[in-house]
Formats: structure tokens, C-alpha cells, sequence
């Protein structure tokens, strides 16, 4: 069993300031195998003078200063990413090739690329030509909350601490208590890049209690969170008794519309094996698969036959087979909105209740397919977080535009058709902060974030960089005076 129970915190590892133990559980055998502390309002009030105290000096560094620093973060982190991998697989129950090669992997490509970009960033520039004495200043925000989610860790972790350190902010991580182990990698590498004492303070904890105190102590002046948007609802709530800044990356019903003149078997396949990566734990998962009637009866054929060849198996085994779900709380959610679905009248025409065949432990979930839903279903409304595909049919290009916004969330789209300018013209009509057109990937630093519930603000590239920044308007500036 590990006993990781101390907290990172003004350059050293310190014990909580009262004992309150938490097993860690591997979800793909329901055993602990690790015991975390969970911190109290204290231990944040410690974490918060330790990064008030190094903002002043850490604010005034150089961008090469900076830079230097998360290039030894890079450094550190790559040799090491293996000892990640591993921690998200134990944690959340990653498969080990998911683990390694996305997982762990998505941490050192944004570190990599937010230094690429905070050598080109633009800090300061004049209003316009005809203004150069309107000089435009961009400062960091101060001492920045940051928690973070148990499904991607260590992609989450990168998109709020990186960018933070690069604007100049210093920052108090709070990871899941679920998936607790990755950043305590994460801060020994932080340790071994060598950043100054305070920059970066990180407590383990609960939302209710750590959660709550970041969001409502006075001494944050930026709350940055993903995860549920019931949660960021109470994060927002409580930052508002300080007017803190909030950015929100939460949930997501992203509809994948796939049209009649589409490559339906690659349409449909891959549409399956993107909602089943990482056991459907995604928030961009392309969960609704609106299809076009001519053939909406063949792509459910398809879609039965490719989710029935689906492996799940345990996550220390190599292979390209999914894992369990992160939790038995997660398990029973997806339990209940599969039976709900069933009650609702949609078809399962793959997977279903209870765990797949061989397993009778772990939070293990049989991938499932429901055909015949519409959008007023809780399965095609509600966020489920787990390997649940709902298929609906649509008649025209109005209509699947229309089926596809009707949600309150507005996080990722996907359209399927061999008709370009078609793709694009829907492209624009989708109420998403991003839309992917024909399987094409996202590379890093492209913004990630979405509209409506799905959050504020977006996360990756230079737009990561901004939302940790404040902008300041000097009058009457003269250039090389100071």
C-alpha cells in the first residue's frame, strides 16, 4: 500500500494540518492501493500564503526565465512518463497503452507546446498605429485555484498549471480525490524542475471542503475548474462573494452527425471507437449519433456489429481493449441511465445492464449502443460519462442542425459527409466551441472549451495563456523609458 499523505506546499512536503485519511481505490479490482490525505481550509489558508508570498518575485520574471523553467518541467517530465502512465492506470483505470500513449502523453504535449508558444507571446503592444502612446499590458491575474478531474489528469493538470506559470501566476492545485496519485508525480517533478518555493502549491482533498475554501478565500484571485457542470455551478457560486475570475470546462452531449453521403462504415466505426476511448469518460465524447434515414438502419447494423467486437478487459494488460469506469459512484450512474434508456423506450441493440461476461468485480461496463431515441430521452440529454452511444435518425440537413443544438451544452460537434461545403455550412451553424470534420484530429494549442453549460473560457495555446491574464490600458506610454 503507498502512503502519500503529505501535501506540496511552499517548496516542501509538509503533513496535513489535521489527519484525515482516504484510501484510493483501483477501479478495475475495488482494492485500495494507496492512501491520500484530504486537506481542510487550513491547509489551503497555508497554500495560499505560500503562493501570495512568491507572486511578487515570480511575477516580475523574465519570459526566458520562464521558459527556462518549463523546459526543465519537459525534461522532468518525460523521463518519468512512464512512472505517470502507470499512476493513471491504477488510479482511473486507463488501459496502460491508453495510459502511456495518450494519456500521459497529452501532459508533456501541451507543456510543449505553451512554451512554443510563450516564446511569441504578447505581453505588451501598442493600441494601434495611431495610438502608440496607449500601451496594452498584460499582467497576470495573481494566485490562481486550480482543480482539476479524475477521467484525463494529467491533460487537465498541463492546460491550467502550464499556462498559469507562463503568464506569471503562481498557482494551488487541488486534484481529484479519485484519481489523487498522478499529480503527486506530477508536483516531484515539479520539485525536480527546480521552480521557487510558492510558485506551485498542491493539497489533495474533497470539493466540499478544499474545493470550497479555494473558491471562496479572498486571497485567489482566479478559480480555474473542470469537471461536472453541477459542480462548476458551485464553484461559480461561491467565487462570487469575492468577484474572482471563473473559467469553467465542463460537460458535454456532443452530437456526431453523420449524413448519407458519408464513408458510413468509417463514419460510424470511428464515431463508436472515439465515444468508447477512455471507457466514454470524455466530456467532448460524441455520445449522440445522429444519422440521415436513407441509411440510419444500416449504420445501426454497423454499429451493432463494431461495438460487439469491443474488448474490455484489465487495464494492466496491454492491448487497445477499454477498462473499468473510475468509481463505484460512476459504475451506478451508468448503470441507472442505461436502464433508463431501456424504460424509455429506446432499442439496445449492443451491450446493456450489468457487467460484461467473465467479470464479477471491477467497475467494469458492457459498451452499449441504443437505437430509436430521440432527443427528449435522458440518454440523449443527460451527460452519462460512460461507453453509451444514443442513435437518432434525422430527415434533412435543417433538421439534424437543429436536433444537434437542442441541448444545454455546446462543447464539441462532429459532422460525417463526402460534401465539403456542406460540412463546413454546418460547421457553422453548430453551437459548439469545437467542430471536427470528418475524423480530422485537434492538434495542440488549438483552443479547447465550449458554449453554454459547457463552460467559460478556453483552455490550450496562447487563448490558455490569456485566461490567466489581466489587461491594463497606460495613457500617455513612451516607448524605452522603463
Amino acid at each position: 500500500m503507498l502512503r502519500k499523505t503529505d501535501f506540496f506546499i511552499d517548496g516542501k512536503w509538509v503533513a496535513p494540518t489535521v489527519a484525515k485519511e482516504l484510501d484510493v481505490i483501483n477501479p478495475a479490482d475495488e482494492q485500495p492501493f494507496a492512501v491520500i490525505s484530504l486537506g481542510s481550509a487550513a491547509d489551503v489558508d497555508k497554500a495560499v500564503a505560500a503562493a501570495q508570498r512568491a507572486f511578487p518575485a515570480w511575477s516580475a520574471t523574465s519570459r526566458e526565465q520562464r521558459i527556462a523553467l518549463l523546459e526543465k518541467l519537459l525534461a522532468a517530465y518525460n523521463r518519468r512518463v512512464r512512472d505517470m502512465a502507470q499512476a493513471i492506470s491504477w488510479e482511473m483505470g486507463a488501459p496502460i497503452k491508453l495510459a502511456l500513449e495518450q494519456q500521459a502523453a497529452s501532459g508533456s504535449g501541451h507543456i510543449k507546446s505553451f512554451i512554443e508558444v510563450l516564446k511569441s507571446f504578447e505581453f505588451e503592444e501598442p493600441l494601434n498605429d495611431k495610438n502608440p502612446q496607449e500601451r496594452i499590458v498584460r499582467e497576470p491575474i495573481g494566485v490562481c485555484g486550480l482543480i482539476t478531474p479524475w477521467n484525463w489528469p494529467m491533460n487537465q493538470v498541463a492546460l491550467k498549471v502550464v499556462p498559469a506559470l507562463a503568464a506569471g501566476c503562481t498557482v494551488v492545485l487541488k486534484p481529484s480525490e479519485i484519481a489523487p496519485m498522478s499529480s503527486i508525480v506530477f508536483a516531484k517533478m515539479m520539485e525536480e524542475a527546480g521552480f521557487p518555493a510558492g510558485v506551485f502549491n498542491m493539497v489533495n482533498g474533497d470539493g466540499p471542503t478544499v474545493g470550497e475554501a479555494m473558491s471562496r478565500h479572498p486571497g485567489i484571485d482566479m478559480m480555474s475548474f473542470t469537471g461536472s457542470t453541477r459542480a462548476g455551478v458551485a464553484v461559480t457560486k461561491a467565487s462570487a462573494e469575492t468577484v474572482k475570475r471563473v473559467a469553467l470546462e465542463l460537460g458535454g452531449k456532443s452530437p456526431n452527425i453523420v449524413f448519407d453521403d458519408a464513408d458510413l462504415t468509417d463514419a460510424v466505426t470511428r464515431g463508436l471507437a472515439h465515444c468508447f476511448e477512455n471507457t466514454g469518460q470524455s466530456c467532448n465524447a460524441p455520445t449522440r449519433m445522429l444519422v440521415q434515414r436513407p441509411v440510419y438502419a444500416k449504420a445501426v447494423d454497423i454499429a451493432a456489429k463494431y461495438a460487439a467486437t469491443v474488448k474490455v478487459g484489465n487495464p494492466a494488460e496491454d492491448g487497445d481493449h477499454i477498462g473499468p469506469l473510475s468509481s463505484d459512484v460512476q459504475f451506478e450512474k451508468v448503470q441507472g441511465m442505461i436502464d433508463a434508456g431501456i424504460k424509455e423506450g429506446a432499442r439496445v441493440v449492443a451491450g446493456g445492464l450489468g457487467r460484461p461476461e467473465g467479470f464479477n468485480r471491477g467497475y467494469y461496463v458492457r459498451p452499449t449502443v441504443f437505437a430509436d431515441a430521440n432527443n427528449d430521452m435522458r440518454i440523449a440529454r443527460e451527460e452519462i460519462f460512460g461507453p453509451v452511444v444514443a442513435m437518432i435518425p434525422f430527415e434533412t440537413e435543417e433538421e439534424a442542425i437543429a436536433i444537434a443544438n437542442d441541448t444545454p451544452y455546446g462543447l464539441s460537434a462532429y459532422v460525417q459527409t463526402g460534401d465539403k461545403a456542406r460540412a463546413q455550412r454546418v460547421a457553422r451553424k453548430l453551437r459548439a466551441g469545437m467542430v471536427q470534420i470528418n475524423g480530422t484530429d485537434r492538434p495542440y494549442g488549438s483552443p479547447f472549451g465550449g458554449y453554454k453549460q459547457s463552460g467559460l473560457g478556453r483552455e490550450g495555446g496562447k487563448w490558455g495563456i490569456e485566461d490567466f491574464l489581466e489587461v491594463k490600458a497606460i495613457s500617455g506610454f513612451e516607448e524605452g523609458l522603463g
